[in-house]
């Protein structure tokens, strides 16, 4: 049992658990064989794909940790596994992007930009943060750097977290705005729902796993490492295990089993065609989302302000067209056979 004390020689500062590791690598490895089970059986490979290398990563990285459990003085061993378990959950932010991308093309005449561009949005977002994280890692762990170069590195990482905190709270801002459009225009849609709920657990479980990130941080980024300091001067977030496996990868686990549970295929259309029309139940096939803009402009204006403007987006809203064509042919509501 961890009792906070410093262990000789460990990288940790304790000694390891030895099971711990060899649960999570199992849990993770099921929930992964049960990911691509679900994939087959939906097709959904390119809205749940990410599953699959999320727990492919997590299992490799507790396997790693169990045994860096019995060689906890080994460098090597240590910085694989605080890698590969540290490299999973920004995966998992991208996976909830993709499946708002998705959520907005079922109802595309309520979402604030083109459901396509979620992803590639927030992934652009993401990607200048790990920028952040890559320049700020390598200035504040060399420690041949003047300490004025080493501080600019912490600094840069401090921002880079809070940075997500931000993106999150963007994130959901763009989830709840266009859950209430729906809402205020009546539509109560169960699918619809459920998917939005199942978003909304996931990104709070990555966001107290974030914030937990970044309190470990800014206790160890205080410290001034040397041969005088004092081991026991570490928060007790950094001394005891229990707040990795409770704050990583127990939150990082139930989110995994979530999307299995809760698997979004079973609210969401096979194809991206597929909306709901303004009565919230039938549901008809278009001819999809279009975006002809250079795909660097949709980087930078993702929610079309210049199509607004110049009054160019009326010609992607199909919905109009399509649904006034539907009434003509009598279009029944109907349910995804597959979900």
């Amino acid at each position: 049992m961890e009792n906070g004390e410093y262990v000789d020689g460990s990288i940790f500062f304790y000694a390891p658990n030895k099971a711990a590791p060899i649960f999570f690598a199992v849990a993770f490895g099921a929930s992964g064989l049960w990911h691509i089970w679900q994939c087959i059986h939906y097709k959904s490979w390119l809205l749940t794909g990410f599953y699959v290398f999320i727990a492919a990563i997590f299992t490799a990285g507790f396997i790693t940790r169990e045994i860096a459990a019995y060689d906890y003085s080994n460098v090597v061993k240590f910085i694989i596994t605080i890698c590969l378990v540290y490299a999973a959950p920004p995966i998992m932010e991208l996976a909830n992007y993709n499946i708002l991308g998705r959520i907005l093309y079922l109802v595309p005449y309520y979402s604030p930009i083109h459901p396509g561009r979620v992803l590639t949005t927030f992934a652009f977002i993401s990607a200048v943060v790990e920028g952040l994280n890559g320049n700020g890692a390598s200035y504040s762990s060399n420690r041949s750097l003047p300490q004025s170069k080493q501080d600019i590195g912490k600094a840069l990482l401090k921002a880079a977290l809070l940075i997500q905190i931000v993106v999150v709270c963007l994130f959901l801002a763009l989830a709840i705005y266009f859950h209430r459009r729906c809402l205020k225009a009546g539509i109560r849609n169960s699918n619809l729902n459920n998917a939005l709920t199942t978003l909304y657990i996931s990104t709070a479980l990555l966001t107290i796993r974030t914030i937990y990130r970044i309190v470990e941080y800014f206790d160890l980024a205080s410290l001034h490492f040397g041969p005088d300091m004092d081991p026991y001067s570490l928060s007790p977030i950094i001394r005891y295990e229990w707040f990795f496996y409770v704050f990583e990868s127990s939150l990082m686990l139930i989110n995994l089993v979530l999307m299995n549970v809760r698997h979004p295929r079973k609210y969401l259309p096979k194809s991206t065609k597929t909306y709901l029309a303004r009565d919230g139940v039938t549901e008809i096939t278009g001819p999809g989302y279009k975006d002809k803009r250079p795909f660097i402009i949709t980087i930078i204006d993702p929610f079309d302000i210049s199509g607004l403007l110049t009054g160019r987006d009326k010609k992607t809203k199909f919905w109009e067209t399509n649904e006034a064509e539907a009434k003509t042919s009598g279009a029944q509501p109907k349910s995804d056979p597959e979900a």
